[in-house]
């Protein structure tokens, strides 16, 4: 009798072997290998060896550009992030912690489009039609094109997407959805791959733009398979705390336009609106305390001022603490080695904290002087005035380097009514602001 042959999947990257591994060695995920059945193995068999049409390559000069067609989901700081609206036939991926607003934003955008006559159909596997229903009256999306559909299975999308034609599909979430034809369960490799290659298959033909919802794990990346990010056109995470009004929206991907491009919105009690003025979202002026120092970070073309907080207390543990929130920890343990050395200050005994306010996470080093200046504060317990904003990169060597964008920083501090600015190099631009110029760590103290 012949043996039966095993096939082992990772739940994580897709990578298959024939033998059972505790680690993937493809992805390095502990204990992810599933088992696949005789029907799973088949449908990987034809998905490898499905015949295709033969490509003919063009010259890159023969081949015409497309121009890419956008309407607004009359949301600004959503447009703002999709690089100027929603694209005809795009798949778009939106992940974020339980409760952030992932539902409410694109119920919310639903009502919007279906007040200006587009179809919208709302797929939703985790909650009932009544449920969202009580969602809608909240949000005031009680609209005639606004269609719900409380489904699971794919085929029964496909159908409800074939009886009437629809310009804007929200599936919530990719997790629970699942084919009849795959034998495995919800949220597996094999079933995500399917749906998705199915969902963007009909976007395509249909130029139907759809929206997904996914599930995030606990270290912040969509759950499941990461070839769910590979395949969609654009993917969007939200960022901050779900218990606090301001929520960020960030592109992390985006075949359409740029992906460093963010949305600031306010959570109220009708839903996750556009938030308005969001330059002093972020610091607070009336407060003037040692360990505070504001700067100015670019979020793709928009210039934001920020609030940096430390807190330098007495350790005492044989090993100080150094916690960084919304700012890089192994960055804050370079910057705190090189106030050691170049400033002899003694911070091996004392733990360190640094706080990013507003919940947004600083990826670029423009803010690395602004959190010297919140370190050097809260050590000598000496406040920083309001009134300047800290802009520079710094090296191990000890340099301020400047940043790009300086003329761009500065306007915005202008117009915060911010006078001095501490940076590396003075702007070419007048931007009305008196600048002092810092070149080395060593010059900081000066200041001070």
């Amino acid at each position: 009798m012949a043996k039966t042959k095993t096939t082992f999947e990772c739940q994580h990257c897709g990578w298959t072997t024939s033998k059972w591994v505790g680690k993937c060695p493809n992805c390095g995920a502990w204990d992810s290998l599933v088992e696949l059945n005789k029907e799973q193995v088949e449908f990987l068999k034809k998905q490898k060896n499905s015949s295709t049409l033969e490509a003919k390559a063009k010259s890159i000069k023969d081949i015409k550009e497309e121009e890419i067609k956008r309407f607004s989901s009359y949301d600004s700081e959503l447009d703002n992030v999709l690089g100027g609206g929603i694209v005809p036939g795009s798949l778009t991926l939106i992940g974020g912690s339980p409760g952030v607003g992932k539902s409410t934003l694109l119920l919310k955008i639903a009502s919007n489009l279906s007040k200006n006559g587009k179809n919208v159909l709302y797929v939703s596997g985790e909650e009932s039609a009544s449920q969202i229903k009580l969602r809608a009256n909240r949000l005031d999306a009680n609209e005639d094109t606004l269609y719900l559909l409380s489904e699971i299975r794919l085929e029964q999308i496909l159908a409800e997407l074939e009886f009437r034609e629809y310009d804007f599909l929200i599936i919530d979430s990719i997790q629970t959805i699942y084919s009849e034809n795959i034998s495995s369960a919800p949220g597996s490799v094999t079933q995500v791959r399917q749906i998705t290659f199915e969902l963007m298959r009909v976007a395509k033909e249909k130029e139907l733009a759809t929206f997904i919802i996914g599930h995030i794990t606990k270290d912040g990346s969509i759950a499941g398979p990461r070839i769910l990010e590979h395949m969609v056109d654009t993917v969007l995470y939200f960022e901050g705390d779900s218990s606090k009004e301001l929520r960020i929206l960030r592109g992390f991907k985006n075949r359409f336009g740029a992906t460093s491009e963010i949305g600031v919105f306010e959570m109220r009690s009708d839903g996750l609106f556009s938030a308005g003025d969001i330059s002093s979202r972020f610091f607070n002026r009336n407060s003037n305390q040692p360990g505070s120092a504001l700067t100015v970070v670019m979020e793709g073309s928009r210039p934001i001022i920020l609030e940096v907080q430390a807190l330098v207390s007495e350790s005492h543990l044989p090993n100080a603490k150094r916690q960084a929130t919304g700012f890089d920890n192994n960055r804050l343990n370079m910057l705190l080695a090189l106030l050691e050395r170049k400033l002899d200050i003694p911070l091996s005994s004392f733990d360190v904290f640094v706080n990013i306010t507003g919940g947004i996470k600083i990826t670029e080093p423009s803010a690395d002087l602004a959190v010297l200046a919140a370190i050097i504060s809260s050590f000598r317990n000496r406040a920083v005035s309001k009134e300047t904003v800290f802009i520079g990169e710094v090296s191990l060597v000890g340099d301020i380097r400047e940043v790009f964008g300086l003329d761009a920083r500065l306007k915005e501090a202008k117009l915060q009514n911010i006078t001095k600015a501490i940076t590396a190099k003075k702007p070419v631009e007048k931007t009305g602001i008196k600048v002092y110029e810092v070149n080395e760590v060593t010059k900081l103290i000066d200041w001070f």
